[in-house]
């Protein structure tokens, strides 16, 4: 039920996609190429899920235990830099980066896990630009823990 009332106030948004049970962000909308700080227009698009996830978290049962986890995902292409050596590294970051800010808005943080996968899971198998992009992204689950 928690899902569906969340699947309902976003299923008209353009920057989220509802694929299964996760809510998919790509990553340009989120973070310059890169990088693992959000854009202006990412705690835009990130402040308006926080907002329903905590209005909607009131109405869950309070013995029910979830958690919302964070899922970071790249491309294929390799990083090496002194902040992010590899692709697990810049994943993980974003993830982080997310959660964190999900804290800021309210969601307490006993509710929240954040996770990279590097280029490890990709949605899309191909080499195109587009392909790539595709797989550039964060993931929410909503879960029991």
């Amino acid at each position: 039920e928690f899902f569906g009332k969340l699947s309902n106030s976003l299923s008209d948004r353009d920057d989220v996609q509802i694929k299964g049970d996760r809510f998919i962000f790509q990553s340009e909308i989120l973070f310059e190429s890169g990088s693992a700080t959000i854009q202006t227009d990412g705690e835009e698009a990130l402040s308006i899920i926080a907002k329903s996830l905590i209005e909607i978290a009131q109405e869950i049962p309070p013995d029910l235990n979830w958690i919302i986890q964070i899922d970071g995902h790249t491309d294929k292409v390799p990083i090496s830099t002194y902040k992010f050596p590899s692709n697990w590294e810049l994943s993980h970051s974003r993830a982080l980066e997310v959660l964190k800010f999900f804290i800021t808005k309210g969601i307490p943080a006993s509710r929240l896990s954040a996770n990279g996968y590097g280029e490890y899971q990709p949605i899309n198998l191909g080499n195109s630009k587009e392909d790539l992009k595709e797989n550039r992204r964060i993931e929410l689950k909503i879960t029991q823990n």
